[in-house]
């Protein structure tokens, strides 16, 4: 079952192009809320500590969890753990990728962590779009987003190879402390990117 997780922060609507299937799950983590309504979603779970709801009126037939203001996991990771005990094994972040830093940063690392128990996830804003792969390939569909950017998130990532773009890549090495194939455009209907060792981020993005 593929889960929706909305979250704050800065998102377009225009540029969003994925949305719950009916039988689909949308969990919305705190904030995350407005996001979902902004985007006329419905939401079937609330999660957080909601402080930032205020005093905001609810819908009674969505099931709302109340957490701590302070506790150990993030909202995003909580709205995580009530998917996967839901049947969750496919994800989509909305949002959380154009606010806090340390919230963008601990999303990319449940990305990466998703990905390494082999269970599809995908970030986006409408502004970027993020998705962890390793040891294997992936066709990317031009889009919206002008650049595609491939970030080693090991220290060093081997067998990369980026065909589809002004700018091709083949079996090449990137090391995380020098991030070189940054900001390539798509040239066709899609471009194709492949590691053979390691996990990389693979961007979409587009200039605000």
């Amino acid at each position: 079952m593929k889960a929706y997780i909305y979250l704050n922060g800065e998102i377009l609507p225009q540029n969003i192009t994925e949305h719950p299937a009916p039988g689909e799950l949308s969990v919305a983590a705190d904030s995350g809320y407005f996001n979902a309504e902004m985007l006329g979603e419905r939401v079937d779970i609330l999660l957080g500590d909601m402080d930032s709801l205020g005093g905001y009126s609810i819908p009674g037939e969505i099931e709302v969890i109340n957490y701590p203001p302070e506790k150990d996991l993030t909202d995003a990771q909580l709205a995580v753990e009530i998917a996967l005990s839901r049947g969750a094994d496919n994800f989509v972040f909305v949002g959380g990728l154009d606010g806090r830093l340390d919230h963008t940063l601990s999303l990319l690392g449940i990305l990466e962590d998703l990905g390494s128990r082999g269970i599809y996830a995908l970030a986006l804003s409408g502004y970027n779009r993020v998705r962890y792969l390793k040891n294997s390939s992936v066709l990317i569909p031009r889009s919206g987003y002008k650049y595609l950017s491939v970030l080693a998130c090991d220290d060093k990532v081997r067998g990369v190879t980026v065909e589809g773009c002004k700018f091709p890549l083949q079996n090449a090495r990137i090391a995380r402390r020098l991030q070189f194939a940054v900001s390539n455009e798509i040239e066709g209907n899609c471009a194709l990117v492949s590691v053979r060792r390691g996990g990389i981020f693979i961007i979409e993005s587009r200039d605000k």
